[in-house]
């Protein structure tokens, strides 16, 4: 039975693909397709095949993504899902990020960056050098990014919940790098979920067009002379795709629209459907799941010609100078990061440890600033969940390295007591030589200190 949809959905789409029509109305109601991405940070793609326990083909279109059978595999309950070296995420959703030039050391902006799929994977490009600043106007949003950016291992990531109209004030010509998810509406996505449809019915496209024009507005403010940004959508109207487009080049004579490696079923973007004919817009790539094996997506790469060495300066974080307590500094002799202590600050009771070049927040709404080492309480210090996944196994003294097939690590990621033949005091705990989190070892028992949020549910 075909998928009930909304007629004027229905009308738009005709006009747009023609005979094609019915061939993509067949695809909606077969299957959606998953995929995992690997975290390159953590793990390179050829190790994690060798200890793969899924059923993997690659994604054509991304270096280290895969699909995977939903029938067979569980990858959201794995170990190695919370060991944080992979993200599951729709295969088209994988393009931006894929496409986006990101280079070790730049300044990167994911202005509407919730949940993190594509946060995560600028992260790994990033590879903790340079500054990610993700924002999420949702604040609710925003602390399942937190969670995602923290699982992934990132340390130099500052995780705001603002308006893009107050990021553009703080960051003028700011970012070398910009991606742009922008909301939508979501016509991509029909096949992954009802509600879809009904959001739809209900918004329409006009709503939608309107608010990626006002984040397009600040955010090319925000782009470095020399930088790129990359604006993408899960829609097919033109109105929010190649019209956005035209929109955006209208805001600045600076931006030009780049080419890019497509993958040889991926469309592009259709002159004729814009109000100017735009010739440059075939450079962008419209993604039909009648035509791929993955969901609908929009994605353009644009350029800001010029020079980025005089760019905006919003000037450097100012950090609260303070004395390491013994405790603390007792914990960091286990650790063999060196660390600039000069770096480290103490917000209510809490270690954070702030990245050089990290600029100044003060009036933002900051859910995150670097990285949180741990909290500091009576006479102790207790090591934070954050900084167990941004180390490795060799960068601490006392680890319980346990096998994937060993019984105690889903008791340790339910939060249960297990047994450890290691040294007393704190221990990393890991997953075939990935962190999990932390526990405190009494005479071969650990108290488990996995976070309560993070825990696998039965």
């Amino acid at each position: 039975m075909l998928m009930d949809l909304p007629i004027k959905f229905e009308q738009n789409m005709k006009s747009l693909l023609g005979e094609e029509y019915e061939t993509y109305k067949a695809c909606l109601d077969k299957e959606m397709f998953h995929g995992i991405r690997i975290n390159t940070a953590k793990i390179s793609v050829e190790d994690f095949l060798k200890i793969n326990p899924f059923h993997l083909t690659p994604v054509p279109w991304t270096n280290n993504g895969f699909y995977y059978d939903e029938k067979l595999d569980k990858p959201s309950k794995h170990p190695y899902y919370f060991a944080g070296l992979y993200y599951i995420q729709e295969p088209s959703a994988m393009t931006p990020a894929a496409v986006i030039p990101i280079e070790e050391g730049d300044r990167v902006l994911d202005i509407c960056a919730a949940p993190g799929g594509k946060s995560t994977e600028l992260a790994a490009k990033l590879n903790n050098t340079g500054i990610l600043v993700s924002n999420d106007i949702s604040a609710s949003r925003a602390k399942a990014l937190l969670k995602n950016l923290e699982v992934f291992g990132v340390g130099n990531s500052l995780i705001i919940s603002e308006a893009p109209y107050k990021l553009s004030e703080r960051f003028y010509e700011y970012f070398d790098k910009i991606l742009i998810d922008a909301p939508c509406s979501g016509e991509g996505m029909f096949r992954k979920s009802n509600s879809m449809i009904t959001a739809w019915e209900n918004n329409g496209n006009q709503l939608f067009a309107d608010l990626q024009r006002s984040i397009l507005d600040e955010a090319v403010k925000m782009l470095k002379p020399g930088g790129k940004m990359l604006y993408s959508t899960c829609t097919f109207a033109p109105l929010e795709n190649e019209k956005s487009i035209e929109y955006l080049l209208s805001l600045d004579d600076r931006l030009r629209i780049e080419a890019f490696d497509k993958y040889e079923d991926f469309d592009n973007g259709h002159p004729e459907w814009s109000d100017t004919n735009n010739k440059e817009l075939e450079k962008c790539a419209r993604l039909w799941p009648h035509k791929i094996s993955g969901e609908g997506h929009f994605v353009c790469l644009i350029s800001k010609e010029g020079n980025n060495t005089n760019v905006g300066n919003t000037g450097n974080y100012p950090i609260k100078k303070c004395k390491l307590p013994k405790e603390v500094t007792d914990f960091l002799g286990e650790l063999s990061i060196e660390f600039d202590e000069s770096r480290f600050e103490i917000s209510a009771d809490k270690l954070y440890y702030i990245p050089k070049s990290f600029p100044a927040v003060k009036g933002l709404r900051i859910l995150r600033c670097g990285l949180y080492v741990g909290e500091i309480k009576k006479n102790r210090f207790e090591p934070g969940q954050s900084l167990a996944m941004y180390i490795t196994k060799d960068s601490f003294k006392n680890t319980l390295d346990l096998r994937v097939e060993d019984e105690r690590v889903i008791k340790y990621l339910k939060g249960e007591t297990i047994d450890a033949e290691v040294s007393n005091g704190w221990c990393l705990v890991c997953v075939d030589s990935y962190p999990l989190g932390w526990g405190k070892v009494n005479n071969g028992t650990l108290k488990n200190k996995y976070l309560p949020g993070w825990r696998l549910m039965s």
